[in-house]
């Protein structure tokens, strides 16, 4: 365990202005608002990139979902950590849409632990999506992985899986995208150009909830054409 020098020297090089106040405690404040201004500044222009960069695939990859979903499809979702968290968002935004939308079938595959420490503990971490994506996939369905770093091993052999049994594959990655990046598996690849983890998060959910509510509005609109059998889609 570290020393309490060393927990102290911690604290300030996460919060400066907290420990150069000296007690000051409009100084504090003055710090903390100006530490939220610029975090809310940053987010912001991230998302405004996030926008320009896919504002086209970001609405191409939620017709195709709504395709899928239209011919009796489903999302599997997943990722590590804190993504497992988003993963699961996701999951719930389709089952529980709200008002004047209907519920889709969609489950978030870290949802299950008796699963994902079966896996882990008997087969290995590297395939606890893989396995489930084997077990729950059809040629129909959708595959989503999030993860802040791209490199997530069991991500990767995720989307392998995915791809190889005809799921609409999705990816949402931070940084420079990493091993996802160079995936031939991933058809829709989203990667948030930030090196925060705290900023690549938040712009993640921002991303998913416009491919939410985006497909949600293409399936309506399929529903309203009476849309009957869908092809599988292109790479």
């Amino acid at each position: 365990m570290g020393s309490a020098a060393d927990d102290v020297d911690g604290f300030e090089s996460l919060y400066p202005f907290l420990a150069e106040a000296e007690g000051d405690a409009n100084a504090v404040l003055t710090e903390v608002r100006r530490s939220t201004v610029d975090k809310i500044g940053e987010i912001t222009r991230l998302r405004a990139d996030l926008l320009g960069r896919y504002r086209r695939q970001i609405v191409d990859c939620a017709a195709a979902m709504a395709r899928r979903f239209a011919v009796g499809g489903r999302l599997l979702s997943f990722g590590n950590g804190g993504s497992s968290t988003d993963a699961q968002d996701l999951a719930s935004l389709f089952l529980h849409p709200g008002p004047n939308h209907r519920a889709l079938p969609a489950i978030g595959l870290t949802s299950d632990i008796a699963v994902v420490t079966a896996l882990s503990n008997d087969v290995g971490f590297d395939v606890v999506f893989a396995r489930q994506i084997a077990a729950f996939g059809g040629r129909h369905d959708i595959a989503v992985g999030l993860s802040t770093s791209g490199n997530s091993a069991n991500l990767l052999r995720a989307f392998d899986e995915a791809r190889y049994r005809g799921l609409l594959t999705v990816g949402i990655a931070g940084d420079r995208g990493g091993k996802m990046a160079e995936s031939d598996s991933i058809q829709h690849l989203f990667v948030v150009p930030s090196s925060s983890v705290h900023r690549i998060q938040e712009a993640q959910t921002t991303l998913y909830h416009a491919l939410w509510e985006m497909a949600l509005l293409e399936l309506a609109a399929l529903d309203d054409e009476g849309a009957a059998d869908v092809p599988g889609d292109p790479r």
